[in-house]
């Protein structure tokens, strides 16, 4: 009778199997079963980020034409961080700041020693890039950006996903289209928004996913009408495509996912490559 060995001679060829083979073939078997609500709220980070650059890009383009001043624009975002510090709080009730070891008033220092750290540079983050054309850098901020979306966290364990590298490119576009702003303070509150945008936000946000379900879903939905109100004081046509792209990620690719769920066979069998399931860390001693 055939056995499924090599260290012994049998007559057959090397090549040879016998019906028994195939009766180890077994489906899919670590194949993983999505259910759309599921798959939908997981997309609520993607939408997340697009509005975040979305608002980000529109309050620069207020800025650049005077719509928006830059005293406006800090006093707001002070506002909402404050807000946004006491929210992330409350969430826990605190058990996340008593776990890290940081207190209030680490916080409170950390926050001046940067504004004054951006407050005092700002004239170089001005005239950094004086010698580079417009469209250069309007084309470096954009690349810029969609490498943000790229290697943003979304909460998925991949190699390509980097929150540092995320972040740096994410500031290197601000610092980019804050030069091309009128004045230093410009670009002082420019960054300083946008590390609220791409720093603090998805820091919040995560904190809500993970602790109130609910209140998450219901802060990105009202976050992107919000995008899309600003976006559409603007240009009405790229509201009306930006809302499509929402609505697709956030609702069409997760029915094209599940539908595809159908469709995979992955097989598995005596033919898989052999997995050491031993401790052998005593050979390495």
């Amino acid at each position: 009778r055939w056995q499924k060995v090599l260290y012994e001679r049998q007559p057959f060829p090397d090549n040879y199997v016998d019906q028994r083979f195939l009766e180890e073939l077994r489906k899919n078997v670590h194949a993983r079963q999505y259910r759309y609500q599921a798959v939908v709220f997981q997309s609520g980070a993607v939408v997340q980020q697009l509005c975040s650059v979305c608002v980000f890009v529109l309050t620069w383009w207020y800025m650049d034409t005077g719509l928006l001043s830059p005293q406006g624009l800090f006093a707001a975002a002070l506002v909402s961080s404050l807000l946004g510090y006491v929210l992330f709080d409350a969430v826990d009730g605190g058990a996340g700041r008593w776990a890290s070891g940081r207190t209030r008033w680490a916080d409170l220092k950390s926050t001046l020693v940067f504004a004054a750290f951006t407050y005092g540079f700002s004239p170089v983050l001005k005239t950094l890039t004086e010698s580079i054309s417009t469209d250069t850098i309007y084309a470096m901020s954009a690349l810029m950006l969609l490498g943000h979306l790229i290697f943003f966290d979304y909460g998925a364990n991949a190699a390509i996903v980097s929150s540092t590298l995320s972040l740096n490119m994410a500031i290197f576009a601000s610092v980019c289209l804050a030069s091309r702003l009128p004045r230093a303070l410009h670009a002082f509150v420019m960054v300083t928004f946008a590390m609220q945008m791409f720093a603090l936000w998805p820091m919040l946000q995560q904190k809500l996913k993970a602790r109130t379900p609910r209140c998450y879903v219901a802060v990105t939905v009202l976050f992107a009408l919000a995008a899309l109100a600003a976006l559409a004081t603007v240009s009405s046509v790229g509201a009306v495509l930006f809302a499509s792209l929402l609505l697709a990620i956030s609702c069409l690719c997760p029915y094209c996912l599940i539908r595809l769920q159908l469709l995979k066979d992955n097989i598995h069998g005596p033919w898989d490559e052999a997995e050491i399931k031993e401790d052998l860390s005593r050979f390495l001693m």
